[in-house]
Order: structure tokens, then C-alpha cells, then sequence
């Protein structure tokens, strides 16, 4: 129990960061139109060692006529019977700024009824986007990180062998720029967390590097001149991206009740509070038994009143032994938390200590629970 008091404290801890501490600009968001892409597409695999497709898939036996019809073998649908190949969807990411031949990892998933795709090799595939242009396309060995093999109606399974990635599987075929510079000559820096002050700060400071170039469009924009390097777009990012500022820290506490998790910033603060932790169990045991009445007659009277099953039911209240009371001055969470570790309460405790005091208003942060 110590050590996971200490270890929920030092949580606590490590997300705190110094006060006053300085940030570079480009850690606390992006540029709008510097964004990855997403690409899909449908292809076969093929190579495997029995465990792909039954002959049921319709979609498999089209593909591989398909993929065979264009290297010139025409097959009618009942002569792909092959279990040796499988249908998969693939995909991938495509970076902001994407020149041709660039290699980019793709990732395989089976669509079909196949086992595993252990040891197949990816048909070339072409990857589209959203407006079902081909930006790439794929193809070479899979790699999968998992197994499954099957005897005598006996398996043996590791992780997912349904999946697998093609590293650097994917050469991009058509050139992709991101569009920085608005129809007005702006270009955005977006917070990655909207808080008024912190986009006033970073203003200040683009400001303080090139006079007059930046203005706050809200609290999660910052519009800046392209003009303000002298036209070099590029540049003005960089430096922008270079420049350091203290955020504003909004009060926050997160808690993740499936894991027993607590992390919160250790200047939050608590108004003077009084926490009294007691434990109380109370387990309800219910026993049931059938009971033997004596002869036939007896036995189908007590089958048909339904009174043949009798329950006992036993109520069992423990009191704990750690029940306490401890008066906590305007501190703050990390002070509460070590206070409670004193206590030796757990960090079940912990969390219900802490929303009760959010309840009686006490804790002065926002309150988040997942």
C-alpha cells in the first residue's frame, strides 16, 4: 500500500512543471496546413502457408481473377481455390510535405476469413486519398508480430497474426506541398490547448522577433504575417517555431478511476478542509440448498409449490481499523496527497477523498474523470 501511495505521489509530481518555465512555440501546437494524410487501399497477399481465404470469399476469388486476368491467365471463379492468399485492406500515412520516392511504412489487415498472414507478401497496391487520387503505392513482405497455428482441430495463437506492417512498404508516387499561406497572405499557429493568455504571450513574442506581424485571432489561433521574414515562408516558421514562452497552466486534475491513476499539476490548490476516512465492508453471503422432503407425494407437492430450494442469507458488516480525521489548511494537492499517504489510505481512497473535496468546493481546479 506505501508504495503506491508513493507511487501516485510521485505521479502527482511529475506533472507539475516548474513555474515559470519556458516552452518553444513549436511544442505547444502547429501550423494550420502542416497536417499528415491519410491513404487506403485493397489488395491481396499472397504466399501463405494454407492459412488465408476459404474458397467461401467471394471477395478474395474476384481479386485474385483480377490480379491474374491482368498478367494474362483468364480463370473461371471455381478454379480459385487456393487457401494460399487472402484479401486485405491497406494504409498508411502520408507526411506534410512528401516528394516522389519517399518511402513510407503501410500497415495490412485481413478483410477475410484468413488465419494468418504470417509469411505472405503484399501484391503492388495503390493507395488513394479522399478525393481517390493515387498517392502511392505499396508493396513487399509483411512483417507480423504474432502466430497461429492449427492441428487436429488444435490451435496455438500469439497476439494478432490477422495484421502486420510493410516497413518503408510504400514509395510515393505523387508529390504533396502543404499549403501554409492563406488566401489573405496569413499563415496560423494553432494551440494545441485553446487558453486565451497563452496566445497573448506567443503573440508578444513573434512580435518582439518581427515588430508588428502577429495578432490573436482567439484563444486557439495566432495569425501571423508571411511577409514578416521577408517572403521566406520557411524561415519565419522556423524562427517562430524557435522562440520560447512560459504557457498559462490551467488548474486541472485527471483521474482515471479503471486504473487507480491520479495526475495532477502540484500547485493546484485547496481551500482549508477537514477529510475524515473510515472503511466499512459490508458482505452479503446467500447460501442455497435443496431440501429432501420424504416420500413421492411430499416430493411432487414441494416440486410444484416451487418450495424445494431454500436460501439462507448471511449479512456481514466489518468495520476498518484505519478510520481517521485530518485537518488540512489551504495547501495544495500534493500536500493532500501526501497527508492521505500518512494515513495510509490507498489510491482508491485518495480519489474519492479528492471528488468529495471538489463536491465541497474546496478543490479549486477542474475535475476530470475517465
Amino acid at each position: 500500500m506505501i508504495v503506491r501511495i508513493a507511487l501516485l505521489l510521485g505521479l502527482l509530481l511529475l506533472g507539475a512543471a516548474p513555474a515559470g518555465a519556458e516552452v518553444r512555440v513549436k511544442d505547444l501546437g502547429r501550423f494550420l496546413g502542416w497536417r499528415e494524410n491519410s491513404l487506403v487501399g485493397y489488395g491481396v497477399v499472397v504466399g501463405l502457408a494454407g492459412s488465408g481465404d476459404s474458397p467461401r470469399s467471394e471477395v478474395t476469388r474476384q481479386a485474385m481473377r483480377n490480379v491474374l486476368s491482368r498478367m494474362g491467365a483468364n480463370l473461371l471463379p471455381e478454379q480459385v481455390q487456393s487457401r494460399n492468399v487472402a484479401a486485405v485492406l491497406v494504409t498508411a500515412t502520408l507526411p506534410p510535405s512528401a516528394n516522389l520516392g519517399d518511402r513510407i511504412d503501410v500497415a495490412v489487415s485481413s478483410i477475410g476469413d484468413a488465419r494468418s498472414l504470417a509469411g505472405g507478401t503484399l501484391l503492388m497496391t495503390p493507395l488513394v486519398g479522399p478525393d481517390q487520387r493515387s498517392y502511392a503505392l505499396a508493396q513487399g513482405p509483411l512483417v507480423v508480430g504474432g502466430h497461429r497455428f492449427d492441428a487436429d482441430l488444435n490451435s496455438q495463437q500469439r497476439n494478432y497474426p490477422t495484421s502486420g506492417r510493410v516497413p518503408g512498404g510504400a514509395t510515393v508516387e505523387t508529390a504533396l506541398r502543404a499549403a501554409l499561406v492563406s488566401a489573405d497572405g496569413k499563415v496560423t499557429f494553432v494551440l494545441n490547448d485553446a487558453d486565451p493568455e497563452t496566445a497573448e504571450r506567443i503573440a508578444g513574442s513573434i512580435n518582439g522577433r518581427f515588430p508588428a506581424a502577429a495578432r490573436v485571432r482567439d484563444a486557439a489561433a495566432v495569425e501571423i504575417a508571411a511577409s514578416a521574414a521577408g517572403g521566406d515562408v520557411n524561415r519565419l516558421i522556423a524562427d517562430v517555431g524557435a522562440l520560447s514562452v512560459t504557457p498559462d497552466q490551467s488548474a486541472r486534475v485527471v483521474i482515471n478511476e479503471r486504473t487507480g491513476t491520479v495526475v495532477a499539476g502540484g500547485g493546484v490548490q485547496i481551500s482549508s478542509v477537514v477529510v475524515s476516512q473510515g472503511d466499512i465492508k459490508v458482505a452479503v453471503t446467500a447460501e442455497r440448498y435443496a431440501s429432501q422432503p420424504d416420500g413421492y407425494a411430499a416430493y411432487a407437492a414441494g416440486a410444484a409449490a416451487g418450495g424445494l430450494i431454500v436460501t439462507n442469507t448471511r449479512l456481514d458488516v466489518t468495520e476498518g481499523r484505519r478510520d481517521a480525521v485530518r485537518r488540512f489548511p489551504a495547501a495544495t494537492v500534493a500536500d493532500l496527497v501526501e497527508g492521505l499517504s500518512q494515513l495510509k489510505v490507498d489510491t482508491r481512497g485518495v480519489i474519492a477523498v479528492l471528488q468529495a473535496v471538489k463536491a465541497a468546493g474546496a478543490l479549486h481546479a477542474e475535475l476530470v474523470v475517465q
